[in-house]
């Protein structure tokens, strides 16, 4: 299956409403912190992996080089240095869902997410050979066996859609809105906040979505704006820049085809679904939706989350 990103969100951009979310008592925004916290403040230290092709485990021929030296850390480099001027990258996971990315880092490697946890995957390289058809002939595929050491691990990595590095301007955008916070809860709390109530839904960007597209965090900060994939992008890195696990995720909001995230933090496990905090339980994470409606409007349409179903994680 060919995964075609056609982020058409303009439903999520009607309203132009920023929701007062009912979070925990944020940190660094000056809100009232936790009376129960008497330790120092959490560190706000950024703490990025850094992928590496290390060349221990390499697969390939002489068109693309797959390195899988550190699939036990949730990734894999693929470096495609062939002509073909259309390539995917298709990865099956122990899951046998198809991932197929389409490749635009020619001749340097590119960091791909293994999300689908332990077991087998296939991968596979797709060369074009009609592009007016949309038809591709497999140039090579290899089966590689992942046993991961943390099931977090994924979630951490930067990878081709949660794209950032040590210089990332968004890794010390997020050390400043973690700074004195007390737990990753109130991280993503001043996260959160700070992406609603600072990114614009660019409605003339979602008209018009080239095929392939991949978000850039750093260019969404910089603007101020972009698409639903931006937003989950955006918040995702700056979380995993902090050390949270966070999850970008892919499918249908509704009949519309959207990005949102779930991220981990120790007080309460997977956060899967935030919009709001009631001291208890938490509803759907949805930047976008969060960042362009009414709160009751988000109610009304978010209702128990069953109107969100995840086809892919990154």
């Amino acid at each position: 299956m060919s995964f075609r990103i056609r982020f058409s969100c303009r439903f999520f951009a009607f309203f132009g409403l920023f929701l007062s979310i009912l979070l925990l008592s944020a940190c660094s925004s000056g809100s009232k912190k936790s009376e129960a916290h008497t330790g120092p403040p959490r560190d706000n230290t950024a703490r990025i992996l850094t992928p590496e092709a290390s060349a221990v485990t390499v697969f390939g021929n002489d068109i693309v080089s797959i390195d899988a030296s550190n699939v036990s850390q949730g990734y894999l480099m693929v470096n495609y240095s062939g002509t073909n001027e259309k390539v995917k990258l298709q990865i099956e996971d122990p899951s046998a869902i198809d991932y197929t990315y389409l490749v635009t880092d020619v001749g340097s490697y590119a960091v791909y997410p293994l999300s689908g946890g332990d077991g087998s995957y296939s991968i596979s390289i797709l060369e074009s050979v009609d592009i007016e058809n949309d038809m591709y002939s497999i140039a090579f595929t290899q089966d590689i066996d992942v046993t991961l050491e943390d099931e977090f691990l994924p979630y951490l990595y930067p990878n081709h859609y949660v794209n950032f590095n040590a210089e990332s301007a968004l890794v010390s955008k997020g050390e400043s809105l973690a700074m004195d916070c007390e737990s990753d809860l109130d991280v993503v709390t001043n996260i959160y906040d700070f992406v609603i109530n600072n990114i614009s839904y660019d409605t003339e960007k979602a008209q018009d979505l080239p095929y392939g597209y991949t978000p850039v965090p750093d260019e969404t900060l910089s603007a101020k704006k972009g698409i639903c994939f931006d937003y989950a992008s955006l918040m995702s890195a700056m979380l995993r820049s902090q050390n949270i696990p966070t999850r970008l995720e892919v499918g249908y909001s509704g009949d519309v085809y959207h990005a949102w995230i779930s991220c981990y933090v120790d007080e309460v496990g997977w956060v899967d679904h935030i919009i709001e905090f009631d001291g208890k339980n938490w509803s759907l994470m949805d930047p976008t939706l969060a960042a362009s409606n009414s709160k009751s409007d988000v109610k009304k349409y978010v209702g128990n989350g069953d109107n969100y179903t995840v086809k892919y994680t990154y």
